[in-house]
């Protein structure tokens, strides 16, 4: 795999209001904390420009609106921003980071930005969204699995799904259905070095 001098990694929503299991129940890849900030490490260690979204809620139940704690980035991450030139906070109250503030797309072009690799919060949410309008905007967009997690999800006629099973069908979704390559994050971090 290759990975771009120039691609741009795109951290969604790695928010403290995640850590609410009352609100969002069971959670799979406790791991993925670990990931991203190692994926956050190499890409500032690089050079390479790093998204910072926020998922700023506008429903008045989540633990993800402005003005809670909930809304504030953990704590790793938090202490991650600022370190590189090539930086970029966008704030949102959808699922896609590309319909956000400021403009993410306009902000990649400009910088000549083809390549995006794309973890956090959920899986099958933002992470997903964001993935794919990045494959439909032209982007060669590869997804670091095992940096992402979601939570335990009920659909329609009373289906249910793990966590687990709810991101493997979304990683089969954006890999089998060509909107990225779905990969480790050791893959990545070995292929940005």
């Amino acid at each position: 795999m290759d990975i771009a001098e120039n691609a741009a990694l795109v951290v969604v929503d790695v928010q403290q209001g995640f850590e609410d299991a009352g609100f969002w129940g069971p959670r799979n890849n406790p791991g993925a904390d670990d990931n991203i900030a190692a994926l956050i490490d190499a890409w500032q260690s690089t050079g390479r420009p790093v998204v910072f979204v926020r998922h700023d809620s506008v429903s008045p139940r989540s633990p993800l609106r402005q003005g809670q704690a909930g809304n504030d980035f953990k704590e790793y991450v938090e202490r991650r921003r600022g370190r590189t030139p090539a930086e970029l906070l966008v704030t949102k109250t959808v699922n896609s980071a590309f319909y956000g503030t400021p403009d993410l797309d306009a902000w990649l072009r400009a910088a000549g930005v083809t390549q995006l690799v794309v973890a956090g919060i959920q899986t099958n949410m933002c992470v997903e969204t964001t993935a794919r309008m990045g494959g439909n905007l032209g982007y060669d967009v590869v997804v670091a699995y095992d940096a992402t997690y979601t939570f335990d999800l009920e659909g329609p006629f009373g289906w249910r799904r793990s966590a687990e099973e709810v991101a493997q069908a979304s990683a089969v979704s954006l890999h089998g259905g060509g909107f990225a390559r779905v990969v480790t994050t050791k893959e990545v971090v070995d292929a940005a070095r």
